[in-house]
């Protein structure tokens, strides 16, 4: 039985399809019992690899079953038939995703990125406070309903931490994710808490969609860690962010994981608590797009792009962090 006739016996009036991940498409569909759309991520068990069938896909549905927030994405029902088919039936993020939207609208003035951020970083503190790592945050995990308020989504790599005999958590050795959002210690293979690694990925989604720029250029990998560990992260003069933003932005891109912030001092952060932007940095000298890439879908898991789409980098000598456009 096709996938019309399956889902047309539950109620659901299939439509077309709005994405596709790496073992599955999502399609939008009418639902009578919701009178509203839906989306319906269909998994072919058939047609996947048991690594994914064993780990991931338990582990995917296991998040969607226990993470109930407002800025988390909707699940409303899981089923699968003899065929092998599984139907994961969410909330639709009428608006497409973060990435989509910025770049069509550009970089999100301080007050309106804030409030998206607070949403999201409100909606990674359940999923830690839970035990739960996303490990493959990035734009175009983020979805937007119809309000463009934030709808985390994709749970395809997230991961419930298990814990030794001393409650302490069992570190991860897996990679996972895009590396333009990728921490260090993920992309070096170093084992690590999952949840300070989510931290990292909040701070390139916080660039982006301050700067509508990536912070890192990710076309070589190695050079990318070295400047990561350096702490060099571009500020271009484009845009005059706050002190509290650019110090926030600062602070989720630490690579020393025993200084990472973690998700209860983001939301304590001073720029997260003002309604208003304070006083302005000083002007930055650095060229717009230096050492920074424009936002761009993110790469499959364990591959890289054989082209980069980044603007070549300048000036790697170590630098003043307050001077010349780096923080």
């Amino acid at each position: 039985m096709d996938d019309v006739a399956v889902l047309g016996k539950k109620g659901y009036t299939l439509k077309k399809e709005v994405g596709e991940g790496s073992y599955g498409k999502v399609k939008c569909a009418y639902c009578d019992r919701l009178k509203c759309e839906v989306a319906i991520k269909i998994i072919d068990k058939k047609k996947t690899p048991r690594d994914f069938l064993e780990r991931f896909l338990p582990r995917e549905i296991e998040a969607l079953k226990r993470l109930r927030h407002p800025s988390i994405i909707k699940t409303y029902e899981i089923f699968e038939t003899s065929s092998g088919k599984v139907y994961i039936v969410m909330e639709l993020g009428k608006k497409g995703d973060l990435l989509d939207h910025i770049k069509l609208e550009g970089a999100m003035k301080e007050d309106i990125a804030r409030i998206k951020f607070q949403q999201l970083a409100s909606a990674i503190k359940h999923c830690h406070d839970l035990d739960f790592a996303h490990r493959d945050l990035k734009c175009e995990n983020i979805l937007l309903d119809e309000h463009l308020n934030i709808k985390l989504s994709d749970f395809g790599f997230s991961k419930y931490l298990s814990r030794d005999e001393n409650g302490k958590p069992i570190l991860s050795k897996t990679f996972c994710g895009s590396a333009a959002y990728a921490a260090p210690e993920v992309l070096q293979g170093i084992p690590c808490d999952p949840r300070i690694s989510d931290i990292w990925s909040l701070g390139v989604i916080l660039y982006t969609m301050v700067y509508a720029l990536m912070p890192f250029d990710d076309s070589n990998v190695k050079k990318m860690i070295c400047v990561q560990k350096q702490r060099r992260i571009p500020f271009p003069s484009s845009q005059h962010l706050t002190v509290e933003c650019k110090d926030l932005i600062y602070q989720l891109l630490q690579p020393d994981v025993s200084l990472r912030m973690h998700i209860d001092q983001v939301l304590k952060h001073s720029w997260l608590q003002n309604p208003k932007p304070k006083t302005l940095s000083p002007v930055s000298t650095a060229k717009e797009g230096e050492c920074s890439q424009k936002p761009q879908e993110g790469k499959p898991e364990h591959k890289q792009s054989p082209k980069s789409h980044f603007a070549k980098g300048k000036g790697e000598k170590e630098t003043d962090p307050l001077k010349d456009g780096w923080f």
